[in-house]
């Protein structure tokens, strides 16, 4: 027990470090600089969670990983333009908030801005659901009859379980709420079902924060170096590297496997936009479209949470 007390104290004092050193960076935009505080940082939570359990293992590298994130992305985004943060707005930004893009916290600590009950309500509802869902999962479990069947029915039900809980739960609680304290947030998960290519699920309605990311720290930059198609390229294997620290490193394997689903997503984009630009609009029908798009999210998706991942923490998590 002391030596994982002895852990969390080191995590915080790490993000610590990377909140106050990174304040300093993206005032002066330094991006070399947030691209060095970025390797150190996962670096050292590495050898600082070398041993711990894997879901104390993912919290520790997830959350790190998004923090050092934050100041490579604002010090991308403010390059050539004025800072406007206060330190107070930046720590609330870098330790409070899921997104990408610090700009809606310049206004943090004004007037309530609208829409924050609405927010705050639909991520209670997601809440309830997800938790919903676990106790199906369990009683599923209770009453197998199919040994594998269950595990894949019920890994999937665990799965989209914490997407809601996490992604459109507390997540658009926290949007909320930070609206009422004057940040201009919004929700970052836009009713995904509605896509009908994956170039709109990707940049448009899944985890915008992602998105915001790779955007600014790696297409933006590499566009005018390599073109548009490669910098989108290097975007998702980025991409592919992040799910690898979460997904992969927490539980010792698995390694590789997040890259190839997001490389698969990069090519299919590819493909999206070479149909576009040679005139064949097939995928402009609705429910051509649809099934496209959910096709390559879903059936790849086993190289995404790979075995070991849902053995050792999805599983765990819903207290298995």
């Amino acid at each position: 027990m002391m030596v994982i007390v002895f852990h969390f104290v080191l995590f915080g004092l790490l993000n610590l470090i990377i909140v106050l050193f990174g304040y300093q960076l993206v005032k002066k935009a330094m991006v070399l600089g947030s691209w060095l505080l970025f390797i150190t940082s996962i670096v050292a939570i590495y050898f600082i969670c070398l041993h711990d359990a894997p879901i104390l293992r993912m919290l520790f590298i997830i959350v790190t990983t998004f923090t050092a994130m934050k100041v490579i992305a604002v010090a991308q985004g403010y390059k050539g333009r004025t800072f406007g943060l206060t330190f107070k707005q930046w720590a609330v930004f870098a330790t409070g908030w899921m997104g990408m893009r610090a700009q809606p916290f310049e206004t943090f600590g004004g007037a309530p801005l609208p829409n924050a009950q609405p927010m705050i309500g639909f991520g209670l509802s997601r809440v309830f659901i997800g938790i919903m869902l676990i106790l199906v999962a369990h009683i599923l479990v209770w009453f197998q009859v199919y040994h594998d069947v269950t595990y894949v029915v019920v890994s999937a039900i665990l799965l989209i379980a914490f997407s809601l809980i996490l992604h459109f739960g507390l997540l658009g609680i926290s949007a909320g709420t930070w609206r009422l304290q004057g940040a201009n947030t919004y929700t970052l998960f836009r009713q995904p079902a509605k896509s009908t290519s994956l170039t709109e699920l990707w940049s448009k309605r899944w985890n915008i924060a992602f998105s915001e990311m790779t955007s600014v720290a790696i297409f933006r930059p590499l566009k005018k170096r390599i073109g548009a198609e490669g910098a989108l390229m290097i975007s998702f294997i980025f991409s592919g590297f992040l799910h690898e620290l979460a997904l992969s490193v927490p539980v010792n394997s698995g390694y590789g496997l997040p890259t190839a689903y997001f490389i698969i997503q990069g090519l299919m984009v590819l493909v999206e936009k070479a149909l576009v630009d040679n005139k064949i609009m097939i995928l402009q029908n609705k429910i051509i479209g649809t099934v496209w798009t959910f096709f390559w999210l879903i059936v790849p998706m086993p190289l995404l949470f790979h075995t070991q991942f849902v053995k050792q923490i999805v599983w765990p998590l819903a207290g298995f």
